[in-house]
Formats: C-alpha cells, sequence, structure tokens
C-alpha cells in the first residue's frame, strides 16, 4: 500500500506536465481552425501547467529523471510547434487573402514569408536540448527561453485581438514578423545571459534587475493600457542585453 501511494505521488508531477502537452496539443489544434485567440489563451494555460508541475515535484520531493525528460517533450509542443502556428496564422493575416483559399494569389515572397516561422520549431528543439546539458542554467538562462519566446507570440495575438492600432504600427508588416521569427530563434540558442523572472529573495542586489523590469512594466500599463502586451517580452530582452553589458562593462574595468 505504501508502494502504491509512493508511486501515485510519482506521477502527479507527469500528469500536470501531460497537462502542459495536451494544451499546447489543443493550441496547434485551435489554430489549425484559424481560432487563435483560443491558441494563444491554451499556450498560457501550457505555462500554468509548466509552472506548477516543477513546484509539485520539488513539494513532494519527487523529482527524477523521466519527469525532467517529460517536460522538455512537453515544451516543445507548447513552446515550439504551437507559437509557430501562431506567427504563421500572424503572417498570413497581413498578407492578401490571409488564408490558404487565396493561397494561389500570393507571391513566391509572399509564400516564403507565411512559412517562416517553420524555423521556431528546430531552434526551440535545440534549446530545450541545450538547456538540459547546460549546468550554468540553473537560476539564469543562456539564451531565450522558450516558455518567453512563445510569450511574445502570445502578446501578439491579444495586441492584434484587443490594441489592433499598436499593433498595426508594430507588427502589422509580414516582414517584421517574419525579421521577429527569425531574431527570436536565434536568441533562443545564443549565448545571451538572460535573468529569470523568479524573485530570489526580496533583496535590493540580487533583484534590482527584475525590480527595474516589473516597475517598467507597471509604468507601461498605466500609460498604454492593453497595448503594452507587445513590449512584455522585447523589453525583457532588452534588460537582459543591457544587464549583459553592465556586468561586461564592469568586469572590464576592473
Amino acid at each position: 500500500m505504501v508502494n502504491f501511494e509512493k508511486m501515485i505521488k510519482r506521477q502527479i508531477p507527469n500528469l500536470i506536465t501531460s497537462m502542459n502537452v495536451l494544451s499546447g496539443a489543443l493550441a496547434v489544434f485551435m489554430g489549425m481552425y484559424g481560432q487563435i485567440g483560443i491558441a494563444a489563451l491554451l499556450i498560457i494555460l501550457a505555462m500554468i501547467f509548466d509552472f506548477f508541475d516543477g513546484m509539485t515535484a520539488r513539494l513532494l520531493h519527487v523529482k527524477s529523471d523521466i519527469g525532467k525528460e517529460l517536460d522538455s517533450l512537453a515544451d516543445m509542443v507548447s513552446f515550439g510547434v504551437a507559437p509557430a502556428v501562431l506567427a504563421h496564422l500572424l503572417i498570413s493575416k497581413a498578407l492578401p487573402g490571409y488564408d490558404f483559399l487565396h493561397g494561389a494569389e500570393w507571391t513566391w515572397t509572399e509564400r516564403i514569408l507565411v512559412f517562416s516561422p517553420l524555423v521556431i520549431p528546430p531552434f526551440s528543439a535545440y534549446r530545450l536540448a541545450k538547456f538540459n546539458l547546460d549546468i550554468r542554467q540553473t537560476t539564469s538562462f543562456i539564451g531565450l527561453p522558450t516558455p518567453a519566446h512563445a510569450l511574445f507570440w502570445v502578446g501578439l495575438v491579444f495586441a492584434y485581438q484587443y490594441a489592433p492600432e499598436m499593433y498595426a504600427m508594430l507588427f502589422g508588416n509580414p516582414w517584421a514578423l517574419a525579421i521577429c521569427a527569425l531574431i527570436l530563434s536565434v536568441l533562443l540558442v545564443c549565448e545571451l545571459p538572460m535573468f529569470s523572472l523568479k524573485i530570489a529573495g526580496f533583496g535590493w542586489k540580487e533583484n534590482k534587475v527584475r525590480y527595474f523590469y516589473f516597475l517598467t512594466l507597471i509604468l507601461l500599463i498605466c500609460l498604454l493600457g492593453k497595448a503594452m502586451v507587445v513590449l512584455i517580452i522585447p523589453l525583457y530582452i532588452l534588460f537582459a542585453v543591457v544587464e549583459a553589458l553592465l556586468k561586461n562593462f564592469t568586469t572590464t574595468n576592473r
């Protein structure tokens, strides 16, 4: 009986991880039917499950190698494939006809643009494999985390729906979206140090970049309202770059 209880307890985090991959798969399905808003919400749901599976494993003291591998596979679906679907749909909507029924009207350049998000899954897969082997990424990240990358495209979907003016001004061009897909894919695997959004304690020194980031987001919410969703991840990348440059400058001048 004790062994049975232990077995059930060990599977609880894996069950939560399975809900992550199920949410990501549903997001892909919804994208197939053009339900881009629902697909974005399902990716958010996958992020919630992704957060709680690790926390549950730590609370129950049942961390395992299979849980780690399962988490990466789930992230590949939810934060690798599903965001590529969102990007594909957003670019499609920015082109004439915006669906495959009118795809015959697209030029070869436009056809390449609409499939440019295919760069996202392979880069995401490489990122996740690298993360599993990189012992440097215990409290921070090297390269853009896949959930943060997915959140960028989720933010664009919400801006497309609820802040169309801001979206059209910044990302309404299919070239802009394709370039974003390429640049963010490269950031997934680059050697840029990026801070974790998890606050370790409440000290100023170890959390100052996080505090500045969150305060900036609050200020932007007050100024822009819902339109600020397009800036969550670009700001995160900007703060990470500034922090890396400052650390490099400080180290060089010692």
